[in-house]
């Protein structure tokens, strides 16, 4: 609520009964600076709102938090409160932040009223986050962060700073095969490039992303191609970059796999070993290649990870690959390296410009977004 109104807008609230459990009118009323809304059937309140008031003021609407009971009576349709009246009379976009016990997130109930939400093209999503949950589960269903939200609520207008702008993303690690149980991989969990994809989503562009092996994401605002080699990402890449407006590529894809693959188990012997390795694709430089003849290239973006020499490496890797940007990380830095929630960066850019960027994921993320609109506008 403060930070909406920090940042301009108008806001007016309606509560359910279990949200007054929570927080107090009162509380929301000061926050808000105006009355709010908690039931139809008061006089009063019928003065002040008049009936459908709510629906035919607001711009955009916004259900905060989402919660499964709340999401199966809007998509039944139902009108048994001051918040799903108001709702179902809403002609304009909706914003839905779930946030619930990870079991009922994943029951096949929740998700089938989610699944028919998202195919409404009034109904938008963000979230819910994965991690810790106040009952001590843990899992999908936490509340997204304020940064998430308010990028949820500017995408719901015309003129987002990415409407209309197609984007491809990898990200994860690859792995390749030794043998049937073996193969040769790094510790990337995705995070990075999943923060810049829920950041692209959020800005209105229509993001695909090519995923390494990771675990179970749930349901996303945006197509996710998942694969496992350095060869099969290159194949999901090319047959796509051609069309999109930025293609980003954060994933941390494999050097080197080994030269054949047992159809066996390989069994341990007494004497030295030898495994004998050959280079994979280099997936960004291969879509660079492809793309750069063309009229209107998309934008291309790429990842350095890593531990010394970090900008000599990553301006190396920018000029060799012809790209726009490259973002240079120290992934040997503490809170900046796989598998962490934060990160610190500098992005270099082909016309010699350069900033840094600290934070969460979530907020260098954003900030490489930033960055990557000066070249959209160029273009």
């Amino acid at each position: 609520m403060r930070e909406l109104r920090r940042q301009g807008a108008t806001v007016k609230v309606s509560m359910t009964k279990a949200a007054q459990e929570f927080i107090t009118p009162l509380t929301m009323q000061s926050l808000s600076g105006d009355a709010v809304l908690t039931d139809y059937f008061d006089a009063t309140q019928e003065e002040k709102f008049g009936h459908l008031h709510l629906a035919r003021w607001a711009d955009a609407y916004v259900v905060l938090p989402a919660t499964a009971d709340l999401l199966a009576r809007i998509t039944a349709g139902m009108a048994n409160d001051a918040v799903t009246t108001s709702l179902l009379a809403f002609r304009g976009p909706v914003l839905l932040a779930p946030a619930m016990n990870t079991a009922m997130w994943d029951h096949p109930a929740t998700q089938r009223n989610v699944a028919e939400l998202r195919a409404r093209p009034q109904v938008h999503f963000v979230g819910p986050g994965v991690g810790p949950l106040a009952d001590g589960d843990v899992g999908a269903g936490r509340l997204s962060d304020l940064a998430e939200l308010i990028d949820g609520v500017k995408s719901l207008f015309a003129g987002a700073p990415l409407s209309g702008k197609k984007v491809l993303i990898t990200a994860g690690p690859t792995r390749e095969a030794m043998d049937p149980v073996r193969f040769l991989s790094n510790p990337s969990t995705g995070k990075m490039g999943l923060a810049v994809a829920e950041v692209a989503r959020a800005r209105g562009a229509e993001v695909t992303v090519v995923l390494g092996p990771i675990g179970d994401l749930g349901p996303q605002p945006f197509e996710v191609v998942r694969v496992t080699t350095a060869d099969e990402m290159l194949a999901a890449v090319m047959s796509r970059v051609a069309s999109c407006d930025v293609f980003v590529a954060t994933a941390a894809v494999s050097d080197w796999k080994p030269a054949t693959v047992a159809l066996t188990k390989t069994k341990k012997s007494d004497g030295p070993e030898t495994l004998t390795l050959v280079r994979t694709p280099d997936v960004l430089l291969t879509a660079s290649q492809a793309v750069h003849a063309q009229a209107k290239r998309p934008v291309l973006v790429g990842f350095a990870a890593e531990t010394h020499d970090v900008i000599a490496y990553a301006q190396g890797k920018l000029t060799k690959k012809k790209l726009d940007l490259i973002v240079a990380n120290d992934v040997s830095a503490p809170g900046a390296g796989f598998g962490t929630d934060t990160n610190t960066v500098t992005f270099l850019a082909a016309d010699g410009a350069s900033s840094s960027a600290q934070g969460t994921k979530r907020e260098v993320a954003a900030r490489l977004w930033d960055v990557v609109a000066t070249h959209l506008v160029v273009r």
